[in-house]
């Protein structure tokens, strides 16, 4: 597949839904392992508080969202996977509550399994949807806000079908004020090399298959989508980016520019 810019990736048939059924297949099979720090999860572990530092990094320039509603903050966690940032962003002081969705039943199920075995994570402070962006609507009790303060989907964009319309989904969630906050990896011959033929079939610390090089996408893309896409004109502040790079034996740790060349989160405030 090509390495120069294009717009984000449409892969389907069906173009309203975001949701791959091999790729829930995949995950569906990962389901036991999801909280087992040394296993097939690993590296998803290690990013979690990478994660919490770029949005506590987001809401310091956040105009005029600098301090956080009395209330505390309203998450919505989509592609929530097993719940490791949900339920981490749930015990936060700063939180109200998390909402977690995702279209793969034995990893929500894993999910909730390890939230109840902590007295202080209520259905009130987080509760799992078995639902997609596109279904959020139909599973929300009647009367209840459908924009959020922060809306997260990390490692997920790079696992759907029709990467635009499901950010756009996203981006509809989110609460004028608030903000869109995503993780992903660029397209490029070194994310080639180092995602798929180093993690995935040399060292083994990612589930070979986990990936398709041809759905990463480039943060000049996600730029320019946010910046110029339908819709979206006028609507979004100046991108945050920040790359970082996994060292084997060190764990993840950012480094100005890797966002050209591989894995990187990625925010906007909705203004």
């Amino acid at each position: 597949p090509p390495l120069h810019h294009r717009p984000l990736h449409t892969t389907a048939p069906n173009p309203h839904s975001s949701v791959n059924p091999s790729e829930v297949s995949h995950f569906n099979a990962l389901a036991s392992t999801w909280w087992d720090a040394h296993g097939s999860s690993r590296i998803l572990h290690l990013m979690n508080p990478l994660r919490h530092d770029f949005i506590a990094a987001c809401l310091a320039t956040s105009t005029p969202f600098a301090t956080t509603p009395a209330a505390g903050l309203r998450y919505l966690d989509v592609g929530c996977g097993g719940g490791i940032f949900a339920e981490s962003a749930a015990r936060l002081p700063t939180t109200h509550s998390v909402t977690a969705v995702d279209p793969t039943p034995n990893v929500l199920a894993v999910a909730r399994r390890h939230a109840a075995q902590d007295p202080a994570l209520t259905k009130k402070k987080l509760r799992y949807l078995p639902a997609t962006i596109e279904t959020l609507g139909d599973v929300l009790p009647p009367g209840e806000p459908s924009e959020f303060d922060i809306v997260t989907c990390f490692e997920v964009v790079e696992h759907v079908d029709h990467a635009a319309a499901f950010l756009d989904q996203c981006g509809a969630a989110v609460r004028p004020g608030g903000w869109l906050v995503l993780s992903t990896i660029a397209r490029t011959w070194t994310s080639w090399l180092t995602t798929k033929v180093v993690a995935e079939d040399v060292l083994g610390v990612v589930p070979r298959g986990t990936h398709d090089w041809h759905k990463y996408v480039n943060e000049e893309e996600l730029r320019a989508h946010f910046a110029e896409g339908e819709g979206n004109r006028g609507r979004w502040g100046p991108a945050v980016v920040r790359g970082v790079v996994y060292v084997p034996g060190l764990g993840w740790k950012e480094v100005r520019g890797s966002e050209k060349v591989g894995n990187y989160f990625f925010a906007a405030q909705r203004l």
